[in-house]
C-alpha cells in the first residue's frame, strides 16, 4: 500500500484572509476562486456574489450553526465543484452568504474535505490536499514531528487528549477562525491563571455580532504539545452547543495557534494531527507568540 507521501499531490499556492488560509477552487469550467479552508464548518459555503455571477439555480433553505447562533439560509446548487489536487467534481447544495461577511468567495468545508488529508505549510506558504490512506499511527516522518490521535463529531475532529494545568479538555480544530475560542467551563478553570481580558467584537459569517474576552491561559497541553500561554478569546458560542461541549472545558482552536508550528497535517479518515514542531522551540513546546497584532486586540474579527 502506498504512504501518504507516495500519493500524488499538487501544492495550492496560499492567499491569506484575516490570517486564514484560501485555496483555489473551480465551479464547474469556471474559475479558480479563491475559498477559505474551514475545518470547522460542516457545509461548503458560496458567497452570494460568486451565486449570481455564475446564476447558480436556488436550492431549499438549510439551517446553519455560525458563532453567533442557529439560522435559516437560502442555498444554491453548485454544480462540478473542484479542488484541483482532488480531481473528482462533486454537485453540492450549499448556503449563500454575503462575501463580505465570509471574506472571501467561498469556505470549503468538512463535506468537501472529509475523505481527504489536508496539510498546511507555514514555512512554504502552501497546502496540499490529498486522498487519504490507512497508516501506522505512531508512523513519523520527522523526529520534530508530534501525532495526536482525534475523534470524529460530525465530520470534524477534536482532540480529547488535551489539557490545561490538570483538568482534561476538549479542543475542535477551526481552521476558519482567526482566533482561539474558549468556554465558559474552560474559563472557570482557569479562573485567576489568566491575565486580565479585553473585550474584542466577532463577525460571523452570517455578518452578525458578537463579544468575547480575550486574554492569555498558561500551560495548555495538546497530545504531546505543551503551549506555554496560548492567546484564548472566551464566549459560549453556538459550535459548543453543536457538539455538546458546553458543560465540559474545551477550546477552538483557531488560526493564531496552529501558525505556531512549520506545518499542521489534519488526516480526516485516519482521525489524526500532526503538528511539526518549530525548529528553535525546546523538545515538544510551542509558543503562539503574542496576542494579535497592536497593543490592544483589533476591534473586529471573523469567524465562522
Amino acid at each position: 500500500m502506498p504512504s501518504p507521501e507516495d500519493v500524488e499531490a499538487t501544492l495550492l499556492a496560499l492567499g491569506e484572509i484575516d490570517q486564514r488560509l484560501t485555496v483555489p477552487v473551480a465551479v464547474g469550467t469556471s474559475g479558480p476562486y479563491n475559498f477559505i479552508i474551514d475545518t470547522g464548518a460542516e457545509r461548503t459555503v458560496v458567497s452570494r456574489e460568486l451565486a449570481g455571477s455564475l446564476r447558480l439555480g436556488a436550492s431549499s433553505p438549510v439551517m446553519i450553526t455560525s458563532m453567533t447562533g442557529r439560522d435559516l439560509v437560502n442555498t444554491v446548487v453548485v454544480p462540478g465543484l473542484s479542488i484541483k489536487s482532488i480531481g473528482e467534481e462533486h454537485t453540492i447544495i450549499a448556503p449563500a452568504l454575503g462575501a463580505r461577511d465570509l471574506g472571501a468567495l467561498g469556505l470549503l468545508g468538512i463535506d468537501t474535505l472529509r475523505n481527504h488529508q489536508v496539510t498546511i505549510d507555514f514555512e512554504k506558504g502552501t497546502m496540499a490536499v490529498r486522498p487519504s490512506v490507512k497508516r501506522n499511527s505512531f508512523s513519523r516522518r520527522d523526529r520534530d514531528e508530534i501525532v495526536v490521535t482525534a475523534k470524529s463529531v460530525f465530520g470534524q475532529l477534536i482532540v480529547t487528549d488535551a489539557y490545561y494545568d490538570n483538568t482534561r479538555i476538549q479542543v475542535v480544530l477551526d481552521t476558519g477562525s482567526q482566533v482561539t475560542m474558549g468556554n465558559s467551563a474552560l474559563r472557570k478553570r482557569v479562573g485567576r491563571d489568566a491575565p486580565r481580558s479585553q473585550k474584542i467584537m466577532l463577525t460571523s459569517v452570517t455578518g452578525d455580532q458578537t463579544t468575547a474576552d480575550y486574554t492569555q491561559v498558561p500551560n495548555i497541553l495538546v497530545g504531546q504539545v505543551r503551549f506555554g500561554s496560548m492567546p484564548v478569546a472566551f464566549a459560549d458560542v453556538t459550535p459548543f452547543e453543536r457538539f455538546g461541549l458546553v458543560k465540559r472545558p474545551a477550546l477552538l482552536l483557531g488560526m493564531d495557534a496552529l501558525r505556531s508550528f512549520r506545518r499542521v497535517e489534519i488526516d480526516f479518515p485516519n482521525r489524526q494531527v500532526r503538528f511539526l514542531m518549530p525548529k528553535a522551540a525546546r523538545p515538544k513546546w510551542a509558543g503562539t507568540g503574542s496576542m494579535l497584532p497592536g497593543v490592544t486586540p483589533p476591534g473586529q474579527i471573523r469567524t465562522y
